[in-house]
């Protein structure tokens, strides 16, 4: 979580040089002033979703605001070489697809395989009690 505040601290001063309250950063982005306030302080890690409605209200990049919040790896947005291709990587990279359908993305592939941390650790589910159910049936 060492980016959190880094991204709160980046969210803060990009909302400050817009000129906008906190308040109304928050109406914009169709999010609550406290929830909003707390993703600043780095007490909240905001979904993609959320993340990509503050950069519109800001007229920011959403990926830079992904980068900052540990969702994306910068090398990939830099082109490296170096990055190791992945499936965030290649939402990140698709020129086709709007910050929507990478919010959108990107959710619902954490939704399968959990966090960027979690899915080292995460073994492969058996597929046994599925095929034995299959058979009952």
């Amino acid at each position: 979580m060492s980016k959190l505040p880094d991204l709160g601290a980046y969210l803060r001063e990009q909302r400050e040089s817009a000129q906008l309250s906190l308040r109304q950063l928050a109406e914009i982005a169709g999010i609550s002033n406290p929830y909003l306030s707390q993703i600043e302080r780095g007490l909240k890690k905001p979904s993609a979703e959320i993340l990509q409605q503050i950069a519109k209200g800001l007229e920011v990049s959403a990926e830079s605001l992904y980068v900052r919040a540990g969702i994306l790896d910068e090398r990939v947005l830099s082109h490296d070489p170096a990055a190791a291709p992945d499936v965030l990587s290649a939402i990140a990279a698709d020129p086709v697809l709007t910050d929507r359908q990478r919010a959108v993305l990107v959710e619902i592939y954490e939704s399968f395989v959990g966090p960027k941390k979690r899915r080292a650790t995460t073994a492969p589910q058996a597929h046994g009690k599925r095929k034995a159910t299959q058979k009952e049936n």
